[in-house]
């Protein structure tokens, strides 16, 4: 079959000298100038007949001129078709992906400066335009509006006004100009020839089907387009059949219809995404070592249906599953234990892995690096459902980069941990946020230090070429049209940067070495790297929000579309299962309390994940004496929950064998502790006693006015408990509780040094981690207190920190999880665990904590929700205002002279008012501040009247009708006599 394969394609296409014929069509080669440009192994032993087709019409565009647009579905079919051309006519190529960050400099001229004089420098456009290359725009539909109309000149008449002065002339016109004039005069006149062999190839997606920027009539007019659609049954079948000999024909075939299926008109009708079909390659050849896996759970892998779909897409689609006969998975998925994991002996850098699947033990061979005995890491705990995972991640890995999805904090970044170090990778974590650039995932300006700039490659680009396990953590934040420039990593291994460096796939890179002769350094010295044969992409991701369609202003959760999954093959990450995730009574309790009977459990199960349980057992093992209560209500930050999530996760505690008291049951054990006690170089609160600090930085450590209460003193016990864990804090509170005081009070009392960072709407990823200055006309970063407190060991404290965009704070998630972080200007935070003696890297000080400081989410606070985005990382505490009898004793020591009758006043009204914000009648919280102001005006001007000084805080709301009558309703039943205006006083009858 495949004999007459080849020759009936072959026949339609042969060399002959210097020709290349396709058809009846023949193309004149030309030598190349620079043949490491020319693209090397992309066509196939045996072209289907539909590509034959299409590079035939590639090939009569060419030589009438003209440039093309390849227009299709997803995935590299369009891409591969367009460097075969090239490697068949031997063409030189200059390849750009387009993104929203692309400019006109990105195609023209880019500025450099070396040795103290800025000059400019071609960039892909002018470069293939002047040497007659083919210019391969990837991803048309992803530039911003307005961009691309900077070629339409070139696209059409081959001219091109330059930055510098010289102006591109198409090769007749120069010709002819050439027959009046001398060369010298034309350089004069800085005139410069396009090469009549210049041609564009565009690549791009139909837009409205799929998401992105309209084409612009004018430049849509100049491109002469093609279809690119997926393969014919008939061509995919025969290249599946290839590739898995051990799969039942019928099998093969099934999947094929399913993939046509889900790609039809009527499927996108309604809404399901397209079948990423590229991918049944990479599918069939798992199905082809492990022929015992169900279609039905492979297929999860390839279009994670479940995750990403309502309950009508997945009937739809299971639908379309028993049609084919594929719904062969509702039986268990097959059990799989990875056995063995040893080094190869006969492939370098793979390692040999021997899986138990069903009843069948079955080896084979994977990249890795030093691969490790599985089950040997002393800090992973092994579960059941996690192994099972990790071997089937091991199966996806063999053939293609794997994407992890699962809710936060059900331990992806363990899993992921644990995969890398039983195959032995380094890993290099890659934190994405949603303001990121292609430039920050590639690579960065910098200036060199006597003031030339330069390009840094990005931490994805040294893995590529070292052959790391490169994490992308979180690409459901990402930008989509950020993330596609990666799609020609990730399907072909190769990617070009702003530099001009070219990073190849190792089996293309020696292929060229071969067919040039030349040695390493000779092709590194014209910019052409190879891709570590080893280098893996293992990306992780929040499920995306089923049912926010393209209409939703939350177009940023629904990010797994068609393009993205030709990408990865998916895995999901499910939360442990109840029996695996604790042990005695925390089964227990999860089980009573978070069993998703109703929408608000479900919530409530949210907060309370895999991580956030097993802080509660960790402190609960040091501290055996407090309640459970207490700890499941200071993970869920259950003061600032709705009033009706709270009533359901009080009930579902209280009937969870464990009823406390009232009183014991918001603030824990404790409740009479008045002060902290240093004695002997020994902190003590409460129960807690840790040793005082030896600061090296006197001048940090805070010092501020502070009366002891017994509510913050108990609040300052909690975090100490927490402290002495290792863990970072985060205290969530209304406006004015005290919650800088109490961080203050704590740090002063333990000694240690603080750095203090203020969060607000415009900070960014960098400005958290450098500060630019210009010294001697260079710019310098200098640290900011993050880099300071990581260097030497303070405590950082983040105010503010939900004013910051949470795509922004997002990025200390690596840092407080694995002590892992990369700054803006390349350098890296490892903790001292990870120290490998590598360059450019800050070790982070095992003293170093942060304390995160942030007001509860919700009206009327304006700022944003940092603890739904990344409560679980931190050991949560909520501050809350003093109780009566505690407020009373600490006016008493800001206000000595006032009365005690007027303080009584004073904290009864404001108490009543608390209540009525917590019930929400009134939307303003007030606070502890409040009171405190109004007391120290009337300590230090005693004559004037109480209702007088109320005012100070009241006539905030003098102007808003209602809310004033309700306030003064308040005020007079405590004796506060506001708001008696002449037009209020009525004059008694005679």
């Amino acid at each position: 079959l495949l004999h007459y394969y080849q020759h009936r394609t072959w026949s339609s296409c042969s060399f002959t000298g210097d020709t290349v014929k396709i058809g009846e069509i023949t193309y004149k080669l030309k030598p190349p100038q620079n043949p490491e440009l020319v693209p090397v192994k992309h066509i196939s032993d045996s072209l289907p007949q539909t590509v034959a087709q299409h590079l035939r019409w590639i090939m009569q565009k060419d030589l009438l001129g003209q440039d093309v647009f390849l227009i299709g579905p997803p995935g590299p079919l369009r891409r591969s078709i367009a460097m075969q051309y090239l490697e068949l006519t031997k063409r030189e190529v200059e390849y750009v992906a387009l993104s929203r960050d692309t400019t006109e400099t990105d195609l023209k001229q880019r500025r450099e400066i070396r040795s103290g004089t800025a000059f400019y420098i071609d960039q892909c456009a002018v470069r293939a335009a002047t040497r007659g290359r083919v210019l391969v725009l990837e991803g048309l539909e992803k530039a911003e509006r307005n961009v691309l109309p900077v070629l339409n000149n070139l696209l059409e008449n081959r001219e091109m006004q330059l930055e510098d002065g010289r102006f591109l002339m198409s090769a007749e016109r120069y010709d002819k100009l050439l027959q009046e004039h001398t060369k010298e005069e034309l350089d004069s006149w800085k005139i410069v020839r396009v090469s009549e062999d210049f041609r564009v190839i565009a690549l791009g997606l139909p837009v409205p089907k799929y998401k992105g920027n309209p084409l612009d009539p004018p430049l849509r007019s100049r491109f002469q387009a093609r279809d690119v659609y997926y393969l014919p049954f008939k061509d995919q079948l025969e290249l599946l059949y290839s590739a898995g000999p051990n799969v039942a024909a019928e099998r093969v075939s099934q999947l094929l219809s399913l993939a046509t299926t889900l790609c039809s008109q009527e499927s996108s009708n309604l809404g399901l995404p397209d079948f990423p079909v590229d991918n049944l390659l990479p599918a069939l050849h798992v199905l082809n070592s492990f022929p015992m896996l169900s279609c039905q759970q492979l297929l999860h892998r390839l279009y994670p249906y479940n995750s990403m779909l309502g309950k009508d897409g997945r009937t739809a689609v299971e639908g379309v599953l028993s049609r084919f006969e594929l719904l062969d998975g509702h039986r268990q998925p097959a059990p799989t234990t990875i056995l063995s994991v040893s080094t190869a002996k006969d492939v370098e850098g793979h390692a040999d892995i021997t899986l138990h699947v069903v009843d069948k033990d079955i080896t084979f061979q994977v990249p890795a690096d030093w691969p490790r005995p599985p089950k040997s890491s002393p800090t992973y705990i092994h579960t059941p459902s996690h192994s099972q995972l990790l071997a089937e991640m091991i199966q996806s890995h063999m053939v293609k980069d794997i994407c992890l999805i699962g809710p936060k904090g059900c331990g992806k970044s363990v899993i992921a941990r644990e995969f890398a170090e039983m195959l032995g990778y380094s890993m290099e974590p890659v934190m994405l946020y949603q303001d990121m650039t292609v430039r920050d995932l590639l690579q960065q300006r910098y200036t060199l230090p006597n003031g030339d700039t330069a390009w840094r490659p990005s931490p994805l680009v040294t893995a590529a070429m070292e052959g790391k396990l490169l994490l992308l953590d979180g690409i459901h934040r990402v930008n989509l049209g950020t993330l596609a420039v990666l799609s020609r990593l990730l399907h072909d291994r190769e990617i070009d940067l702003y530099d001009g460096t070219r990073l190849l796939r190792w089996d293309r890179y020696q292929t060229l070495k071969e067919q040039l002769q030349l040695s390493d350094q000779e092709l590194q010295e014209r910019s052409v790297f190879p891709i570590h044969p080893s280098f893996r992409v293992l990306a992780l991701a929040e499920p995306p929000v089923v049912g926010t369609g393209a209409g939703s202003n939350s177009r940023a959760q629904q990010w797994l579309g068609p393009e993205v999954l030709t990408m990865f093959l998916y895995h999901n990450v499910m939360p442990l299962a109840k029996e695996e995730e604790m042990v005695s009574f925390f089964i227990f309790l999860h089980l009573q309390c978070f069993t998703p009977q109703s929408e608000k459990a479900q919530s409530l199960a949210s907060s309370l994940s895999t991580r956030q349980l097993l802080r509660i057992c960790r402190r609960l093992s040091q501290h055996p004496e407090e309640s459970i209560t207490h700890a499941v209500n200071k993970a869920c930050l259950s003061r600032f929950l709705p009033s009706l999530a709270r009533a359901s996760l009080q009930k579902n505690l209280m009937n969870s064998l464990v009823s406390l008291n009232e009183e014991d049951h918001v603030y824990g054990p404790h409740c009479c502790i008045s002060t902290g006690m240093v004695k002997d170089g020994v902190l003590t609160i409460g129960s807690v006693s840790a040793p005082i600090y030896n600061a090296d930085q006197k001048m940090k450590v805070p010092d501020v006015l502070f009366y002891d209460n017994p509510q913050h003193m108990m609040v300052m016990e909690d975090m100490l408990k927490d402290f002495l864990l290792g863990e970072h804090l985060l205290l969530v509170g209304n406006q004015g509780v005290g919650k800088n005081k109490i961080v203050d009070r704590f740090l002063h009392l333990l000694n240690r040094p603080r750095e203090y960072l203020q969060l607000h709407r415009d900070t960014t990823v960098q400005t958290l981690t450098l500060q630019p200055s210009v010294r001697d006309g260079i710019i310098t970063y200098e640290d900011s207190p993050l880099v300071k407190a990581v260097k030497f060991g303070h405590v950082l404290v983040i105010d503010e920190a939900d004013k910051a965009p949470t795509n922004v704070t997002c990025i200390l998630k690596t840092l407080v999880e694995s002590g892992e972080m990369i700054l803006a200007d390349g350098r890296r935070i490892i903790s001292g665990i990870l120290d490998r003696g590598r360059p450019n890297t800050i070790i982070m000080h095992p003293d170093f904590r942060m304390i995160v400081l942030a007001n509860r989410p919700g009206f009327p606070f304006l700022g944003n929700d940092f603890f739904g985005a990344l409560g679980d990382i931190f050991s949560c505490h909520a501050v809350d205002n003093p109780k009566p009898k505690a407020e009373l004793a600490m006016l008493k020591q800001y206000g000595p002279d006032v009365p005690d009758a007027m303080l009584q006043k004073l904290v009864a009204a404001f108490g009543e008012l608390r209540s009525m914000a917590d019930q929400g009648t009134i939307n303003y919280p007030y606070s502890t501040r409040e009171v405190v102001n109004i007391v120290k005006h009337l300590q230090k001007f005693p004559d004037e009247g109480l209702a007088n000084v109320v005012r100070n805080v009241f006539d905030f709301d003098s102007y808003n009708k209602d809310m004033r009558e309700v306030l003064i309703e308040a005020l007079h039943k405590h004796g506060i006599p506001i708001g008696a205006k002449p037009s209020s006083v009525n004059l008694a009858k005679e």
